[in-house]
């Protein structure tokens, strides 16, 4: 399965999966309950750049996943400055901004296995109920690891198309990231197979 894991030293890589997974949460949860208000926006902020900072990933990391995000913070801000203002806007934008960086420490700092490895753990109670654990599992699992692997992605196709001399557009962006997203997930369903998952 291919992943976003940055091997590291940090508080985040050194916490077990379980944990890890709980204090993300938390820390998204705090940071999408806040007010609608420019503080609030700063101290979304904050939080995310200091996770980033107690993770060791540093603020060269924090920057490349900003940077992969800023299609959503464009469609975001405009949405919310038609709507609801220039306040509410920062403060919201800055928001779901924060928990997403947030969110993305799990998977740039636990492995895949260990993550499936939790989350089996953590949904065993569903076979009380006759669930599949393991499949509900393993199926968070490609989830959180998919997404930052298709922003990956789609940079490349712009990096690609830089090299020719090319200016970057969404128009001519999607072929592209539409084939690599295809062979990912090819390569996605054989590593299932080879798992033994049908």
């Amino acid at each position: 399965m291919l992943t976003v894991y940055r091997p590291g030293t940090g508080v985040f890589h050194r916490l077990p999966a379980g944990p890890k997974m709980l204090a993300v949460a938390v820390l998204a949860l705090a940071v999408a309950v806040l007010p609608t208000t420019l503080w609030a926006a700063g101290v979304a902020a904050a939080v995310a750049g200091a996770s980033y900072a107690v993770s060791a990933l540093g603020a060269r990391e924090l920057a490349r996943q900003t940077w992969a995000l800023r299609w959503i913070v464009v469609v975001t801000a405009a949405g919310q400055l038609l709507f609801l203002g220039i306040e509410p806007a920062v403060a919201n934008t800055a928001r779901v901004t924060a928990a997403l960086l947030i969110a993305a420490l799990l998977p740039l700092t636990t492995r895949a296995d260990e993550l499936l490895d939790a989350l089996e753990r953590g949904l065993a109670p569903l076979r009380r109920v006759g669930g599949d654990a393991e499949r509900a599992a393993l199926l968070l699992a490609v989830t959180v690891t998919t997404v930052p692997v298709l922003a990956r992605r789609a940079a490349e196709v712009r990096e690609a198309q830089r090299a020719r001399g090319v200016r970057p557009s969404l128009r001519l962006s999607i072929v592209p990231f539409l084939v690599l997203s295809l062979r990912h997930a090819d390569q996605l369903g054989e590593a299932l197979a080879a798992r033994g998952v049908r």
